[in-house]
């Protein structure tokens, strides 16, 4: 029987159990299941189907070649600081089953090519600036960042955790750039989370700086790539009620709060009327519920492969079972992206990037 040690880790993480968990849920000892792991042991015909079962994943997955896990160092968490380990680790085990989905996709279509730039060195704001004229994208409000990503080949796939801790993650995997956004989120943060996760892959390459510095730079990228000064400085009423806000927030689809943070730190709003906006905001419960909220961004690519795929007769079930998944994994990873598509018009800039090519091979 051949088993790999790496996929029970994977599966085992997927899941948020530890070892001493899976152990009790199967009769086994905790030592066991670390030596099941390690390669020290290979679990019986057995043994090995009441993992499965335990864990919910085909028999099968655990018999295939070597998974490859994002280790935590490698990636770039949207809020790590308030994760536990075991979200962590679900959340990088849902990664290492996108690799995999991403490398059938690739096996079968032509993808747009990675242009992402290497930025290291750059300020936050210069960063933004020079991937916009990088990306031909202008001054304009971007108006799908899913698309403008996956256009550049960005891989996007998206997380289904029902928990606040959870919102987006990063990694660059053999020169590939993947995001994953958590769908469960508001259709504006989700947004940012994108521009955020696009600083990290740009600005550090998932190398230092670490930690609340990275998470800083990420954030000013985001606001500045999302909403550019000159023409946020254009268009700025100097005075602006919370209720100008809600409307003028629109024009770049961004959360209120992000719009008001972006006008004070370009200089539209003193700190005594910033200040006031974020009491205003807190009162009207604005920070959990966004006001006026926008139509969430959906996947072109994923979009296009699944209706491909669905013209041969290839499910998202067929594609689960050649990978050894459970069906909902694959579900997981497309749910939100590529259920509906996004209407609405687009500005010139995004017309260049938003449509990327994809031809099966």
């Amino acid at each position: 029987m051949t088993f790999t040690p790496s996929r029970l880790t994977v599966a085992r993480n997927r899941r948020g159990l530890s070892k001493t968990a899976l152990a009790k849920l199967v009769g086994l000892t905790a030592r066991s299941i670390s030596a099941y792991e390690s390669g020290d042991t290979v679990p019986t015909a057995d043994t090995l189907a009441s993992l499965a079962d335990a864990l919910a994943f085909p028999s099968a997955f655990f018999s295939m070649p070597d998974i490859d896990e994002p280790v935590p160092a490698g990636a770039s968490f949207r809020a790590l600081t308030r994760m536990t380990a075991g979200q962590r680790d679900s959340a990088l085990a849902a990664g290492a089953i996108a690799i995999q989905l991403s490398g059938w996709i690739d096996q079968r279509f032509d993808l747009p090519d990675v242009r992402v730039p290497d930025l290291r060195g750059y300020e936050p704001e210069a960063a933004a600036e020079a991937l916009r004229a990088h990306w031909d994208l202008g001054q304009r409000s971007i108006r799908n960042m899913v698309h403008v990503l996956e256009a550049h080949g960005v891989r996007v796939f998206s997380l289904a955790e029902e928990c606040a801790e959870v919102d987006a993650f990063s990694f660059w995997r053999n020169d590939r750039p993947f995001v994953f956004l958590n769908t469960m989120k508001s259709a504006e943060r989700s947004r940012f989370d994108a521009a955020h996760e696009l600083g990290h892959l740009t600005l550090h390459r998932h190398g230092g700086p670490r930690g609340r510095a990275a998470e800083h730079e990420a954030d000013q990228f985001a606001s500045g790539f999302l909403m550019p000064r000159g023409t946020v400085l254009a268009t700025a009423p100097r005075v602006p009620s919370l209720r100008r806000l809600v409307e003028l927030k629109k024009n770049w689809n961004v959360s209120v709060a992000a719009l008001a943070h972006r006008l004070h730190a370009v200089g539209v709003l003193s700190e005594w009327h910033y200040r006031q906006l974020c009491i205003d905001m807190n009162q009207r419960g604005y920070r959990k519920r966004e006001p006026e909220g926008t139509q969430r961004e959906t996947s072109q690519v994923l979009s296009k492969v699944l209706k491909a795929l669905r013209a041969e007769g290839i499910t998202k079930q067929a594609i689960a079972k050649e990978l050894g998944l459970p069906a909902e994994e694959v579900e997981t990873l497309v749910f939100g992206l590529a259920l509906v598509s996004v209407e609405g018009g687009h500005d010139n800039a995004d017309a260049k990037t938003s449509a990327p090519n994809l031809r099966l091979v």
